[in-house]
């Protein structure tokens, strides 16, 4: 008598190992890399026209970007307390974590303010155009990392992050680190360029 084939299914659960959540997340991954990669490379071939004027970027630039890096620190640390076991410390990392991105969004509107009172507006200056831009779609994906950190602290609360299940909380780091090195990338891509 031979034993039936056992039958291979996806999970859906965001903690397992394996099925759709870490193809989604290189999906994601990927695009978000190539989207920026496509803008640096814009910005490589327009520099060189006539009508490029480095703008002087404001100095709060310098403290938000020490702002992200934090918070991919404090998300290291969620990560400990959950491999730990320590539900109420990965609670507390996590919204650390989420608390300085979203004071990170708030340096960078501090950062347009000061631009603006500066008069370097969107229209004449194509680097200030590019500085608008960069930031407002990077803006957009910290937004997206805010929404993982958020679903992510959720779940953390709930308890659903154990010493050996929380693949979930790993993913949502993975994406929040990338936010942040797409961050220094943008940045050293401003003032280089």
């Amino acid at each position: 008598m031979t034993a039936a084939p056992a039958v291979i299914r996806a999970s859906r659960d965001p903690n397992a190992p394996h099925g759709p959540y870490p193809v989604g997340l290189a999906g994601l991954v990927v695009t978000v890399a190539m989207l920026f990669a496509a803008f640096t490379a814009a910005v490589v071939v327009r520099r060189t026209g006539a009508d490029w004027v480095p703008v002087p970027l404001p100095p709060v630039l310098w403290l938000n970007t020490g702002v992200i890096l934090l918070s991919s620190i404090a998300v290291e640390r969620a990560r400990a307390a959950a491999r730990s076991a320590d539900v109420r410390r990965t609670g507390d990392w996590l919204a650390a974590a989420a608390l300085l991105g979203v004071l990170f969004l708030g340096g960078q509107f501090v950062a347009w303010s000061a631009l603006v009172s500066q008069g370097v507006l969107l229209g004449p200056n194509p680097h200030a155009a590019f500085f608008y831009m960069l930031s407002a779609v990077h803006g957009a994906h910290v937004l997206g990392g805010l929404g993982a950190l958020g679903w992510t602290l959720r779940r953390a609360r709930a308890g659903a992050y154990q010493a050996d299940r929380y693949t979930g909380l790993t993913h949502a780091a993975i994406y929040w680190h990338l936010v942040g090195g797409v961050w220094l990338w943008l940045l050293a891509t401003l003032l280089l360029l």
